[in-house]
Formats: structure tokens, sequence, C-alpha cells
């Protein structure tokens, strides 16, 4: 069976190699219809203490690390893809007000 993979955001990293992330998901209410959302929380293994408050990261399912892990941190790509951009969009604004 394939493992699961979630992305949601880092809400606490107070402790040592462990990220609390709060995963949402919305579904369709069966009698009434209405979009409902839901967040849950996982305690997920960060071995280099890399993700930061506020940062959207994926984790994925492993094998108990400990009575509350179940779960480790996979990347925080899509974070630093939005920074990247931002600080790409400003160089090229400075290229251009350069040309002008």
């Amino acid at each position: 069976m394939p493992r699961r993979i979630l992305q949601g955001t880092v809400v606490s990293d107070t402790n040592d190699k462990t990220v609390t992330v709060s995963v949402e998901r919305a579904f369709q209410h069966p009698v009434l219809k209405k979009t409902v959302r839901k967040s849950k929380k996982y305690r997920a293994h960060d071995e280099l203490n890399a993700a930061k408050k506020g940062e959207i990261v994926r984790i994925i399912e492993c094998a108990p690390k400990s009575k509350s892990k179940r779960w480790e941190l996979v990347t925080q790509e899509i974070d630093t893809q939005l920074k990247a951009a931002g600080e790409a969009r400003t160089a090229e604004a400075a290229v251009e007000d350069a040309a002008s």
C-alpha cells in the first residue's frame, strides 16, 4: 500500500526534531450539500529542524518514530518556490528599470 503524502502549514516548531502540521481538507456534506472545511494536526519528524512556523510543507507516512509521531517531513518546496518567484520578479523589475 502506498504511503500517503499530505500538505499543510507548520503551526508549531518548538520541540526538537518535531513539527506540528495542520492539514485542512474540504468536502461536501452528504445531507446539507454544503462545503465543510475540517483540519487535523499531525506531529511530524523533522531531523534537521528546518521547518519554521507558518511555512507550507509536505509530510509522508512512516513507521512510528515515537508515541505520537507517525509522519516525517518531505520538503518545503512550495514556500521556497514562492520566495524564489518573488525574488525573480524583483530582479526582472530592476533590470527593466536599469534599461529605461
